[in-house]
């Protein structure tokens, strides 16, 4: 393996290609089904249905109506105004783009899509790409900040972001999309669904297409990007307490891409681009027992990631190719006697991968069970733990406990304690960079918090202090082309969050976010901050509905300066991003839309070397029929 391609690895595709995933724990009857929509209801915090209020960790959700307001394409733009998220990307759109959450690595987020873990066991860090995923067929997403591993397992150190699709609809419905604008960009999206007798079904599928910018921020050459996607999902009610749920997604896109030409090799233009074909299945049985009190999911689930890299085009033989494949068999037992809930899984998953020279295998078997109480009321207490039997690394037990306290008068309390647990990867293990002898990441992170609601809810806010310490974090050493354990790294900060309806007509949200993310290992790199963590960031956004139906929105985002490396000698200058927004229904059931981008075309970057778009402009329409 070259220089050249050593650099572009490292640099231009350290995660993984996955735009989405599908499988989703089968909706127990119709009105599971609707909790999928409600944002009083959350599914992260202990992998089972939760209301709101008794979530005492920190979770944001995103809805489709957000979604569609900001008019987003790529989800990772909607993440980045998030509480405690930093998105920086590679270039352009299909770009290696990484979602920061606390200051944590972006390879410790934890994705899952309806569910099921997405992150891609043949990338280098185990991460999962945002770059490609798209918000087409997403209903809404919940980012969860903080380890928890006693729900999710193994790589959810930073966090946990849970992205959920459109469930099947009871009644035929449909919906389409299609939008233009900068770079020749062209996004087409559809969706159709309904059921029939005891069968609902939902179909989507998409295509996005772009010339894009120069990934290289010195280049002139655009680097395109182009993708292909359908999902599908069916839902069977063999019985009042039985259903069959079943799962497809397919995705293939084509990046182009820059690398590191001799004889400077640094990154600049260049013919190269990548490919990538997702493949993922899933089938799930859901039955019920004791009146509904005690509902069980067994399911079973399979993701196939190929991703290549090519010199130029024409070129048949790829010069890097990387092939994973995860399968996953899971149990959950939800037992509700109303005051007292408890929630027990067992799961295994085997993994492999191969780059092309190395291929290797490995397999993690894990148990875990939480109880759910609220001796009162206005108090809910939830504990749990977890033991992760890896095949390398022996086993692990992470533990979890958080309270929620109501005091009245809109004013909530909450307090957490949470593991987190990470094995090396395949391929930081066995690939031509690995190191044999890494040891699990692990961490434990505490946060506090307090929400008021206020003006009969019109006013909410909420303030989150978090301390996140991790063990034997394994990052990569440029000098000797290996991955090694860094001792200690310590993230700790403040997390403030508004929303405001003053009038029906009129939202307001905006968030703060500082924090503090040092390595903590004795060397000469004791103190510096960690690559590409700036340490404040503010969002802000307003949307206004006019009477007569049309709306105007816009919003701005500040990130503070950070910077690009371990030794904190590349710095990344802060910037301010604004983007302005419109919409205007047509005959009820039409929707025409535009927004503009980056709307003082600010020159700014978030990973050093790599372009980011000027002002761009787009326009499109949105079709309903329900």
């Amino acid at each position: 393996m070259s220089i050249p391609q050593i650099l572009l690895l490292l640099a231009a595709s350290p995660g993984a290609s996955a735009p989405l995933s599908v499988s989703l724990p089968v909706p127990e009857d119709a009105a599971a089904r609707a909790d999928e929509k409600r944002d009083d209801i959350i599914v992260s915090a202990s992998g089972a249905p939760q209301a709101a209020e008794t979530v005492a960790q920190a979770v944001t959700v995103i809805n489709r109506q957000t979604i569609e307001q900001r008019q987003t394409i790529v989800l990772a733009d909607l993440l980045a105004t998030t509480p405690g998220v930093t998105v920086t990307r590679n270039g352009g759109i299909g770009g290696f783009t990484g979602v920061r959450i606390r200051g944590a690595e972006a390879e410790q987020t934890l994705v899952l899509i309806d569910g099921v873990r997405v992150n891609d066991p043949s990338s280098p860090g185990g991460g999962f790409d945002f770059g490609t995923l798209l918000s087409g067929a997403v209903e809404r997403v919940e980012v969860l900040r903080g380890p928890n591993a006693v729900a999710w397992g193994s790589q959810a150190i930073g966090g946990v972001v849970n992205i959920i699709t459109e469930a099947p609809a009871e009644q035929l419905s449909a919906r389409a999309s299609a939008e233009g604008g900068y770079a020749g960009s062209a996004f087409a999206n559809a969706r159709v669904s309904g059921g029939v007798g005891p069968v609902r079904v939902s179909l989507t599928g998409g295509y996005l297409r772009t010339d894009g910018i120069s990934a290289a921020a010195s280049g002139t050459e655009r680097d395109g990007y182009r993708q292909y996607g359908a999902t599908g999902r069916v839902e069977v009610a063999l019985s009042d307490a039985v259903g069959l749920d079943l799962r497809g997604y397919y995705a293939g896109s084509r990046t182009a891409i820059d690398g590191f030409p001799p004889p400077d090799f640094r990154l600049a233009d260049t013919p190269e681009f990548s490919t990538a074909q997702e493949l993922y299945g899933y089938a799930g049985l859901k039955f019920g027992a004791l009146g509904g009190r005690f509902r069980n999911r067994v399911s079973v689930a399979i993701a196939d990631i190929n991703r290549d890299n090519f010199d130029a085009a024409g070129v048949t033989a790829p010069a890097f190719l990387a092939r994973g494949r995860t399968e996953r068999y899971a149990y959950q037992g939800d037992l509700d006697l109303g005051p007292v809930r408890g929630v027990i899984g067992a799961e295994h998953e085997a993994s492999r991968f191969t780059d092309g020279d190395t291929a290797a295998a490995t397999g993690i078997t894990s148990g875990y069970a939480q109880a759910i109480v609220q001796p009162v009321r206005a108090l809910t207490l939830t504990g749990g733990v977890r033991y992760d039997a890896h095949r390398s690394f022996g086993g692990n037990v992470s533990l979890g406990a958080n309270a929620a306290l109501g005091l009245g008068r809109g004013t909530v309390l909450r307090a957490s304690y949470g593991d987190g647990f990470k094995a090396p990867t395949l391929f930081q293990l066995f690939s031509f960079f690995g190191t044999p002898t890494l040891r699990p990441e692990t961490a434990r992170n505490i946060d506090v918090g307090a929400e008021q609601r206020l003006l009969s809810g019109r006013l909410r806010a909420s303030v989150t202090y978090f301390n996140r310490l991790t063990r034997n974090q394994i990052d990569f050493d440029p000098g000797s082309f290996t991955y090694g354990n860094i001792a200690r790294t310590r993230a700790q900060g403040v997390e403030v969050a508004l929303a405001l309806t003053p009038v029906d007509a009129l939202a307001v949200t905006a968030s703060y976010t500082y924090v503090d993310a040092q390595n903590r290992a004795a060397g000469a790199s004791f103190g510096n901050q960690l690559a590409r963590r700036p340490r404040q960031s503010l969002s802000a956004s307003a949307d206004y509905r006019l009477r007569r139906g049309p709306s105007i929105g816009a919003t701005v985002l500040v990130v503070g300066d950070s910077f690009d490396d371990a030794g904190n000698s590349v710095r990344l200058d802060g910037y301010v991003v604004a983007g302005v927004r419109a919409e205007l229904p047509v005959r009820g059931r039409f929707t025409l839309y535009g927004r503009v981008d980056n709307l003082f075309d600010a020159r700014y970057r978030t990973v050093a070397g790599y372009g980011t778009y000027p002002r761009s402009v787009f326009g499109g329409v949105r079709v309903k029929l329900d």
